[in-house]
């Protein structure tokens, strides 16, 4: 079933009757909204109990209306081609993707050339790197290349591929690859759309994948992005196996089985703890 199909009625605003169906039929108000809702976010909009909530979010992901995540739930994926547009994922686990991002910039020293594939995560990690001074940056996001723009620093340089916009706001395709083909970096921080043992880092997007495979090449070590909501995901196409990232950077909401079996693979695993919004 459609989220959207048993939304016909608006929420009201403010506090809601403690009906099951009515707290239910606003937590999915605000996960069609927003792309994701947290607990602590829910138990503020329904003056509900946290233990309320999560009862609720575990009947509607049962009927296959949200998907559970730690600490709230999101859209359920539909398939291996479901492509959220960008400001949907923005609204997605934002603290875990402001710390991952924190602990990505560190890596960056002064005088670098890095290349920032599209996404949020990567987005966020733009942001953080707008205080790097004498930074060359090579993507293929117009997000990422708009956060510099607005930094207004003259000692760094922003190389924008060509190319086709995706939903992400990607810019992808032939004109993108033979551009970055070009290029040599010494680091690519790319997001990916899930991360799976056999898969590894993948993409619903075949012209996304192709383009950030290029990036791969021009770059002299991988750095993956990737909140813990990603893993167990696979989209259509492949970019890299696990084993060629030389960093994974994650949050602590990572199960237990999923950090033993990166650990083995990465370079290196990077666990970093969400600050609350």
């Amino acid at each position: 079933m459609n989220p959207s199909s048993i939304l016909s009625s608006p929420a009201r605003a403010g506090l809601v009757s403690n009906l099951p169906a009515q707290r239910q039929e606003r937590i999915l108000s605000e996960v069609a909204r927003n792309g994701g809702a947290r607990v602590s976010e829910l138990t503020e909009l329904l003056g509900v109990s946290d233990m309320t909530v999560r009862r609720d979010l575990d009947a509607l992901a049962r009927r296959g209306l949200v998907k559970k995540v730690h600490g709230g739930a999101t859209l359920p994926r539909t398939g291996s081609t479901d492509e959220p547009g960008f400001q949907a994922k923005s609204r997605r686990e934002r603290p875990a993707k402001d710390a991952i991002a924190r602990r990505a910039a560190e890596l960056v020293t002064p005088g670098s050339a890095v290349a920032v594939t599209a996404g949020t995560t990567t987005h966020a990690l733009a942001r953080q790197l707008t205080r790097v001074p004498e930074l060359t940056v090579v993507t293929n996001s117009l997000p990422v290349a708009e956060a510099f723009d607005m930094g207004g620093r003259p000692d760094q340089t922003v190389v924008l591929s060509g190319g086709v916009r995706t939903p992400s706001d990607a810019l992808v395709g032939p004109v993108a690859v033979r551009a970055i083909r070009s290029l040599h970096v010494d680091w690519a921080f790319m997001g990916v759309h899930g991360i799976d043992p056999e898969a590894g880092f993948t993409s619903p997007n075949l012209l996304e994948a192709e383009t950030n495979r290029a990036v791969l090449a021009a770059a002299r070590r991988l750095v993956v992005l990737a909140d813990h909501t990603k893993w167990g995901v696979v989209g259509l196409s492949t970019i890299a196996s696990l084993d060629q990232a030389s960093v994974l950077i994650t949050d602590t909401g990572l199960e237990p089985e999923a950090c033993e079996a990166l650990a083995a693979r990465v370079g290196e695993l990077v666990m970093v703890e969400p600050e609350e919004d």
